[in-house]
């Protein structure tokens, strides 16, 4: 499984070999200005809420890669009406697609289209695909509800939102990588925004204190598991 960081919550995962994209804010992203999305691979696009700065380069990657888009029922009706390919799914299901196992999980946010439609709730998810585990936590609050991810799945990377403001901060991150048993993180969703700004090198330290292993990846850095 390889994993690329796209910038802000964008990631490209390669699995079974198919091709996942997450979250694709790219184009109007500043800080990912080396990255060229007519070049990046999607047989599947992973959609966690409707935000802009989660959704910007959905329609033109779909449209030239055909992929499918999967999130919650909401999200996969209004693309499914534009005549894009889905995937609903809601909080609690999972799906065996030809990469491997898809869940859609609960995360603590807002979702709404910047047309002002209607997003439904919004969601993370775990893949379990070539052996490995991952969680993607999507915006979201700390939440006890991921407590509920271990009983399950034993994860081998957590990705989690640290940028604080809209999401959890750094603080919450390591309580919630406690609470999904996940010593390994890839950090996201931060230094987009002024609102979101980090201190990198404080928040790797607080993650090494607390006996974890922190990532945070250069736009366009890959790592494999």
């Amino acid at each position: 499984m390889k994993i690329t960081y796209y910038g802000h919550a964008s990631l490209g995962i390669e699995v079974g070999q198919k091709h996942l994209l997450v979250d694709p804010f790219i184009s109007q992203n500043p800080l990912a200005a080396s990255i060229d999305i007519a070049a990046i691979k999607a047989d599947y696009i992973l959609l966690t809420h409707a935000h802009a700065d989660h959704i910007q380069d959905v329609e033109t990657i779909a449209k030239r890669t055909n992929a499918t888009i999967v999130s919650n029922a909401e999200i996969a009706a209004y693309y499914s009406a534009k005549g894009y390919t889905t995937h609903p799914m809601n909080h609690g299901g999972s799906w065996d697609f030809d990469f491997g196992k898809l869940k859609f999980v609960n995360a603590i946010h807002s979702s709404s289209f910047p047309d002002g439609t209607y997003g439904g709730n919004p969601g993370g998810f775990v893949i379990e695909g070539e052996h490995k585990n991952i969680y993607l936590a999507g915006d979201t609050a700390l939440s006890m509800d991921m407590q509920l991810i271990p009983m399950r799945t034993k994860l081998d990377l957590a990705v989690l939102p640290i940028g604080n403001n809209f999401t959890m901060d750094i603080q919450d991150a390591i309580i919630a990588s406690n609470f999904v048993g996940c010593d390994k993180i890839l950090g996201y969703h931060y230094d987009t925004f002024d609102y979101i700004k980090i201190n990198h090198q404080q928040a790797i330290k607080a993650f090494f204190d607390a006996q974890k292993d922190l990532m945070l990846l250069d736009i366009g850095q890959s790592i494999s598991l």
